[in-house]
């Protein structure tokens, strides 16, 4: 059976997160699925350790991650959505972009040692569109949201 058509279990590892993104080390920033309402909504989780290699610039002394990979986390866990919800599932050389990314609010640092919870939710998918609310968690306070547009496209 496919990995990415397959029923769907929680939580979802690295090994079926790998078999439905493109992405790959050092630019998978999602290591796990917990929630899933299959078309509607996510929850991930990315883990944020020291040996991440954004970290040897950014910055030095002072380990910060950067926003934009908080919003390439988001996104990532938008096309885990799509790709666990069956959405494309029949489409193999099917692969969603980042289309637009809108009303971005970063509102505290992410450091090593947080574990960023991703949430997304669908508003809607038209034309090969998906567009989503999303934010990220650490600990129970907001560290960033945001509004999310992937388009689909072909490889």
């Amino acid at each position: 059976m496919n990995p990415t058509t397959a029923p769907v279990t929680l939580p979802v590892d690295a090994e079926r997160i790998a078999a439905i993104l493109p992405h790959r080390y050092p630019f998978l920033l999602v290591d796990r699925v917990v929630e899933l309402d299959a078309g509607k909504s996510i929850v991930a989780l990315k883990n944020v350790t020291l040996n991440e290699p954004f970290f040897t610039g950014h910055f030095p002394g002072h380990p910060v991650m950067p926003g934009v990979l908080i919003v390439e986390a988001l996104a990532q866990a938008s096309g885990l959505l799509l790709g666990l919800s069956g959405t494309h599932a029949d489409k193999e050389n099917c692969i969603f972009y980042l289309a637009k990314v809108d009303n971005a609010r970063f509102l505290r640092p992410v450091v090593p040692g947080d574990q960023l919870r991703l949430e997304v939710q669908l508003k809607r998918l038209i034309r090969g569109m998906g567009i989503f609310t999303a934010r990220a968690v650490v600990d129970g306070k907001e560290a960033a949201t945001c509004e999310l547009m992937c388009a689909e496209s072909t490889r």
